[in-house]
């Protein structure tokens, strides 16, 4: 199925200079973001107490945030779970207080202040547990990383393999200096949406990287690398509008009426799309141009027979 089908193809190797030199900029900016701020890792990550409550009546979030704020929690966080009558307050770790003296604290807070609301239920996530629940998601994405890059110098070659990676990984940077520039909440449902980007955009680059094989090993030499690029984009670009565009119309939906919970994970998602395309366009496929990859590349020659001896 295709929604369009260029008659000509679009010269995107001639532009790509150009948006690599934006690329770095953003690649550097976020960088520069991570190393100074640095990300706004959630209670899953760092430790603390999560306290659930609930109400007869719909929780209004701004009155109660700022009630906590006023009476000692100021860096509690507050979000609707399940019901507009049901909620989450995520409260940072306190070394000079035991978890209990803790939720003891919210449950005298809300008895005096906000009577109509019950706490329900508490958890602590101790330090060693956020400690261990980085370090595992940052194995994950190590190992998907390593993952990705065999299966494509398998299925592909070794070149094709390290600007695939690179693509990818230009991708998550990204998405990481977003969180950290603007200081949002990094939680695991935004370190599994970092590992869904990984593999989704390696998936866009394989179908442009299948169609250069095709194209390469059709032209016998007579194309240079730069024209079967962009006729292998081009022909894949009405695959890359639906694919892409029914994926985004569901996250989109998911950010906008998904709520507080799913907010930052469709937000990661959201970011990863649109850069996985432009990457797969302008990273990956200007990379193999840049690294000299030739249908001598992909196609081994074929050894001579040796003469029989007499």
């Amino acid at each position: 199925m295709e929604l369009f089908r260029p008659r000509a193809d679009i010269p995107f190797m001639r532009f790509a200079p150009i948006f690599n030199a934006i690329s770095l900029l953003f690649f550097l900016v976020a960088v520069g973001s991570l190393i100074v701020r640095g990300l706004n890792l959630s209670i899953e990550l760092t430790g603390g107490t999560l306290v659930e409550i609930h109400s007869e009546q719909s929780i209004t979030l701004p009155p109660l945030r700022e009630t906590l704020v006023q009476n000692g929690f100021p860096e509690a966080q507050v979000q609707h779970f399940g019901s507009t009558k049901a909620a989450i307050v995520r409260l940072a770790r306190h070394d000079e207080l035991p978890p209990d003296e803790v939720a003891d604290n919210l449950r005298a807070l809300f008895a005096k202040h906000l009577p109509e609301i019950t706490v329900t239920r508490v958890e602590f996530v101790g330090p060693q547990v956020g400690r261990e629940l980085a370090e595992n998601g940052a194995i994950a994405l190590v190992l998907v990383v390593i993952g990705i890059m065999i299966y494509l110098a398998i299925r592909f070659e070794w070149r094709f393999s390290v600007a695939a990676i690179i693509a990818n990984l230009h991708d998550v940077v990204i998405i990481l200096g977003f969180f950290a520039l603007f200081q949002w909440e990094f939680s695991l449902p935004v370190l599994a949406a970092v590992l869904a980007v990984l593999g989704y955009s390696v998936n866009e680059t394989v179908v442009i990287f299948d169609r250069v094989r095709e194209k390469m090993r059709a032209s016998r030499g007579k194309v240079s690398t730069a024209s079967l690029l962009d006729h292998a984009i081009t022909s894949t670009m009405s695959r890359t509008v639906i694919t892409h565009g029914s994926t985004l119309a569901m996250v989109l939906s998911i950010l906008l009426f998904g709520g507080e919970t799913l907010y930052y994970f469709a937000l990661a998602l959201t970011i990863g799309i649109l850069f996985g395309i432009y990457s797969s366009i302008f990273v990956s496929s200007a990379l193999l141009m840049w690294f000299g990859v030739t249908r001598e590349s992909l196609i081994k020659p074929e050894r001579k027979k040796e003469e029989a001896v007499v």
